[in-house]
């Protein structure tokens, strides 16, 4: 398989993504990779078989408003995403803005045949081991409509049962109450939507502090609502593991308690770590599209590599409209 890597779009430069495609790279030797970015900064890629460097001269900042986006051709982002259509390439994965990769995707991949906007999904943990739920959209959107919501949810329910190959995903809508007549109207009329459709496994309303308890699959929201509840799931994650350390340190006894529980801890740790998953799809683009967090390190940067692997290896895009 081909893919293409905005190396210079992450808040913290080329240093993270040439680590993390490096590695990535000698285990997937009968793969090709085309990283895309200032080539002084990339020398160290130079030589290897399975790598090809893709010049651009310049970087698109994270505010950066989308008809620049659009008109700066010689940005790394517009560049990599060329380079995915001229190379037939099998996944494009940026940690650069993600207003202009909606952009740059939907101008230049395309949107699926039937699917108004594109959203972003990935999946989260759960309190059941080896659980995880999938929220769409996670903010490629502030604003939306009863039927854009409706059309996640289809695709929310697809990309569940392809990734995790269950066949009847149980999906929820993102709102302030459980009771059907709860929320704003939006809300209001989403829920009597996707009540009607019997291809979805709905099971109404669902309260944000309900999903990581693992009773629900594929988590429905508007862009605006979806990536503040992102942001707090990460947040309240760091915090928790912040609070556990500092717990642990007040005393003798209480390191010598740790001692005794710290595989239990460490297994905790990485379970709720976000930088496992890396990075979110952009579901209803023509394309494997994966946006990799903004402030990505090693880790989530490889997450995003491994995401973007798996669901290309997946054929998740055909797989999406035929299901469509």
């Amino acid at each position: 398989m081909k893919f293409v890597i905005d190396m210079m779009g992450g808040d913290n430069g080329s240093k993270v993504t040439i680590e993390a495609v490096l590695e990535f790279a000698k285990q997937h030797l009968e793969d090709t990779f085309y990283c895309v970015g200032n080539i002084d900064e990339l020398s160290s890629l130079n030589g290897i078989n399975n790598i090809i460097l893709v010049p651009s001269k310049t970087v698109l900042k994270m505010d950066v408003d989308p008809m620049v986006a659009i008109h700066d051709k010689e940005s790394s982002m517009n560049i990599a995403v060329d380079t995915y259509l001229n190379e037939k390439c099998d996944g494009f994965i940026s940690a650069g803005s993600t207003g202009a990769v909606l952009t740059l995707a939907t101008l230049k991949l395309k949107r699926l045949p039937g699917i108004t906007r594109p959203g972003l999904i990935t999946p989260f943990p759960t309190y059941k081991k080896n659980k995880r739920f999938v929220a769409i959209d996670l903010g490629a959107n502030t604003l939306n409509t009863k039927e854009e919501l409706h059309q996640f949810a289809k695709m929310g329910s697809i990309y569940y049962q392809i990734v995790y190959s269950y066949d009847h995903p149980k999906v929820g809508l993102l709102n302030i109450g459980s009771e059907e007549e709860k929320g704003n109207d939006l809300r209001k009329e989403t829920y009597q939507l996707l009540n009607e459709d019997k291809s979805l496994y709905f099971i109404g309303n669902i309260e944000g502090n309900e999903p990581l308890y693992g009773n629900v699959d594929v988590l429905v929201t508007d862009g605006f609502s979806g990536n503040i509840f992102l942001k707090t799931m990460e947040g309240s994650c760091k915090v928790m593991s912040l609070l556990i350390k500092d717990a642990f340190k007040k005393n003798i006894l209480t390191k010598i308690g740790y001692l005794f529980s710290k595989k239990g801890f460490d297994e905790l740790k990485e379970r709720m770590d976000y930088k496992n998953v890396g990075g979110a799809m952009l579901m209803g683009i023509n394309g494997v599209c994966i946006k990799a967090h903004g402030n990505s390190d090693f880790k989530s940067f490889t997450s995003a590599l491994n995401m973007c692997y798996s669901l290309a290896k997946k054929d998740i895009v055909s797989q999406i409209k035929e299901s469509l």
